[in-house]
C-alpha cells in the first residue's frame, strides 16, 4: 500500500545530552506511522536516527534507510529498515532520499544533519525541487544558528525569501502537520484541513 507521504527526517546519529531529543525523535516516527507516512532517512541504527526509526516501524510506519558503505559499520545501518539501501557515496546517499521524500525535516543532530538541511534548503531557493524543509527548533536548539542566518540577511548576503522557505517551529506535531501540508500530502483517514 502506497503510504500517505514521504517524509524525509534528518538527524543525529548521537541522542545527544538532553532526553528531550530522543523524546521529540520518537514522536515523530510515532506520528509518521500513525498517519500513515513514510520515514526516510539516513539508515543507522544509533542515536536519534535509530529512535526516528523505531517508532516510525513500531507505530505501522514504512522505513526506507539509505546509508553509504563506508558507513554502515559506523553507524550500525538499520537491518530492520523496510528497504535498506547501501550505496556506494554519500551523494548517492543524499539524492536517493531527496527522491523518495515530499519534504524534509531537521532533527537536532551535528554536522551531517546541518549539512543535509543547508543543502535542501539551498536546492529549493535554487528551484531544483519545491518541496517544504523544516526546522524543529527543539528547546531553542537552532535559536542561535537561526539568528546567525538572519544578521547574514541584514548583512546583504540573504534575503527574506530564503528565510521563508523554512518552515520552523519548536514543537514536533505542528511542524510535521505544515510540512504535510505544505506537501499537499493528507495523512491516512484525514483531510488536509483536519490536520
Amino acid at each position: 500500500m502506497k503510504p500517505a507521504f514521504s517524509l524525509c527526517v534528518y538527524c543525529g546519529s548521537r541522542p545527544g545530552v538532553d532526553p528531550v531529543f530522543a523524546e521529540a525523535a520518537r514522536q515523530v516516527g510515532q506520528w509518521i506511522g500513525e498517519h500513515g507516512g513514510q520515514l526516510v532517512y539516513g539508515g543507522g541504527h544509533n542515536g536519534l536516527m535509530g529512535i526516528v526509526a523505531d517508532a516510525t516501524l513500531a507505530a505501522g510506519g514504512r522505513v526506507i534507510g539509505v546509508i553509504p558503505k563506508a558507513l554502515v559499520e559506523k553507524e550500525w545501518a538499520h537491518t530492520g529498515c523496510t528497504e535498506l539501501h547501501i550505496v556506494d557515496t554519500m551523494h548517492e546517499r543524499k539524492r536517493l532520499m531527496a527522491e523518495h521524500a515530499d519534504a524534509f525535516l531537521s532533527l537536532p543532530g551535528g554536522i551531517g544533519t546541518l549539512e543535509e538541511f543547508f543543502e535542501v534548503w539551498t536546492w529549493r531557493q535554487l528551484g531544483y525541487h519545491a518541496k517544504p524543509v523544516g526546522l524543529l527548533n527543539l528547546g531553542g536548539y537552532y535559536t542561535e544558528l537561526l539568528t546567525f542566518l538572519n544578521s547574514s540577511v541584514k548583512s546583504g548576503f540573504m534575503s527574506d525569501w530564503q528565510m521563508e522557505l523554512i518552515c520552523v517551529a519548536s514543537e514536533p506535531t505542528a511542524l510535521l502537520q505544515q510540512l504535510v501540508q505544505a506537501a499537499g500530502m493528507a495523512p491516512e483517514g484525514l483531510r488536509l484541513d483536519q490536520i
